[in-house]
């Protein structure tokens, strides 16, 4: 038998314990079929070698979370992830280009843009007077819209929805523009006209083709809301996807359980349905996350779900059926009301995730863990955070609340499964990235300070959170996660080795090669 690809003159750190170094790989369709001498003796003329030139190698990478298609389709207009003040984004507004029927969009913006006083939409219709616009914030749960945007959308005054949304309105019950969760955004967004589906299809690829150069092979989608699945079928229809995604539909308070059901186990060649995604809270700056008492501004002390017992029980029906669920839980009180919901229940060996755990103490962490609960956690997020605590996000919680973020290394002194991913389009999806902030709790290439430096985890354990961790989240650790025979192809070559190099290094290293089931997705090397 010989060997499709051939991979030679790299270190390959495996992950493996049995055999955790290597220096050669020979992959077969979609699994690696030999290592070493193994491989090397698996060459023949139809064999394509790739000879890496001192690379190393590790498994595969795997974000922990992505939002691909709403990446795609509501991170779309004008970046406004450089503005810093009020300023900025008018000078940026100023130079937008309107699209369709003259709607302006735009994506990005960052909450401390305005200071910590309220955020309404007067500044857009200082920059651009009479526009439909509509902004999506950095954090994805909020948006802020004109008054023709919002004149267009009908929206007049105050709505009650299933989910803990909110248009904001002033003291005489007039909309300020801005929208909390994605309820009261979609009453906006819903009229915005929608991207044409060739640039769609072309726009996704690009991406995805952007991950791969980073060293991703794999992602876990947490959207597929709409068509999004016969998005991903038409696009994958026309050329392969570049990295395979694992999808996990959003479960809402007001949607049909059995029709999210019925979604489980559709797939594609590089894509299936194979889980749930339910959100318990929304997020800090935002004023919509689950906690144990609220925040500066009195918000912050209630769910998403305005039931938490339907939660309860609507995730314990997908954990009946064998069904993983991924619940996003920023707040302590959202994380806490998780592990009840699931405390004791037979889950018949399924992992089931909280995901972003952004404020949570040290016993709390330990809860997750015991409970057999994955954690999922998005490292770049602490480059919206600033040291000092002026930040949004920091100032809602409290000094004390603040110097509990994104208790990465708590996890894993406990024993716990730590995932790690970008949350694009939150976060870039640079994988490097990823991994540097992971180490350094701060934006590599800077000298900020690090946000709670006790936190950062060491080389081997962030590069673990993308390759081995994930695939014990997934249940999948028989078949993935490591290099090693048998073990499906899944490969990243990096130019410097990203369990030992400096952190701010390795997020500005070439990744050489990127290998996604057996089929090469980037090279930067000479054949």
């Amino acid at each position: 038998m010989s060997a499709d690809l051939l991979m030679v003159g790299a270190t390959v750190r495996t992950l493996d314990p049995d055999r955790p170094i290597a220096r050669a790989v020979a992959v077969r369709g979609d699994r690696i079929v030999a290592l070493d001498d193994d491989a090397v003796a698996m060459r023949s003329s139809t064999t394509e070698v790739v000879d890496l030139a001192g690379a190393t190698v590790t498994p595969g990478l795997v974000d922990g979370h992505l939002h691909a298609l709403f990446g795609v389709t509501a991170f779309a207009g004008a970046d406004l992830s450089g503005c810093r003040d009020l300023d900025d984004l008018r000078t940026a507004l100023a130079g937008a280009l309107p699209g369709k029927d003259g709607w302006v969009t735009g994506f990005g913006l960052d909450h401390n843009v305005f200071g910590g006083a309220p955020i309404t939409n007067q500044v857009l219709e200082e920059a651009l007077p009479g526009a439909p616009l509509v902004i999506v914030l950095y954090d994805g749960h909020s948006s802020l819209a004109s008054d023709e945007a919002l004149r267009r959308a009908g929206v007049t005054g105050p709505r009650r929805f299933e989910q803990r949304a909110e248009i904001v309105c002033d003291t005489a019950g007039r909309p300020t523009g801005l929208l909390l969760e994605h309820a009261a955004m979609e009453t906006v967004r819903g009229v915005v006209p929608p991207m044409e589906h060739a640039e769609l299809h072309k726009r996704l690829l690009e991406v995805m083709d952007g991950m791969a150069t980073t060293g991703l092979t794999g992602g876990v989608m947490m959207d597929a809301e709409g068509d999004a699945l016969d998005v991903l079928a038409a696009v994958e229809d026309a050329a392969d996807l570049p990295i395979r995604l694992r999808v996990m539909p959003w479960c809402m308070p007001e949607d049909d359980l059995a029709a999210i059901d019925a979604l489980q186990g559709r797939h594609g060649r590089s894509w299936a349905v194979g889980g749930v995604k339910f959100f318990i809270d929304g997020t800090v700056e935002g004023g919509t996350a689950w906690l144990g008492h609220a925040d500066c501004h009195g918000q912050g002390a209630d769910a998403f779900w305005r039931d938490p017992a339907a939660y309860t029980r609507a995730v314990r029906h997908f954990a009946a059926d064998r069904v993983q669920t991924a619940t996003h839980a920023i707040g302590d009180a959202g994380v806490r009301h998780v592990v009840e919901s699931l405390a004791g229940v037979d889950t018949g060996g399924v992992r089931h995730r909280v995901e972003h755990l952004e404020t949570l103490p040290l016993a709390d962490v330990r809860r997750v863990v015991g409970a057999g609960l994955v954690a999922s956690m998005q490292p770049s997020h602490t480059g919206y955070a600033r040291a000092d605590g002026t930040d949004e996000w920091s100032t809602r919680l409290g000094r004390e609340r603040a110097a509990r973020a994104w208790p990465c290394r708590d996890v894993r002194d406990a024993g716990g499964t730590l995932v790690l991913g970008s949350d694009w389009p939150i976060a870039s999806y640079d994988a490097r990235e990823v991994l540097a902030f992971a180490q350094l709790r701060r934006r590599p290439g800077t000298v900020d300070a690090p946000i709670t430096p006790d936190q950062a985890l060491t080389g081997l354990m962030a590069l673990e959170g993308m390759t081995t961790h994930a695939a014990l989240a997934d249940g999948t650790e028989r078949t993935s996660g490591r290099v090693a025979v048998g073990h499906r192809a899944d490969l990243t070559a990096f130019a410097v080795d990203p369990v030992v190099a400096p952190a701010d290094e390795l997020a500005a290293a070439p990744v050489r090669l990127t290998v996604s089931s057996g089929r090469i997705t980037h090279r930067t090397d000479s054949r």
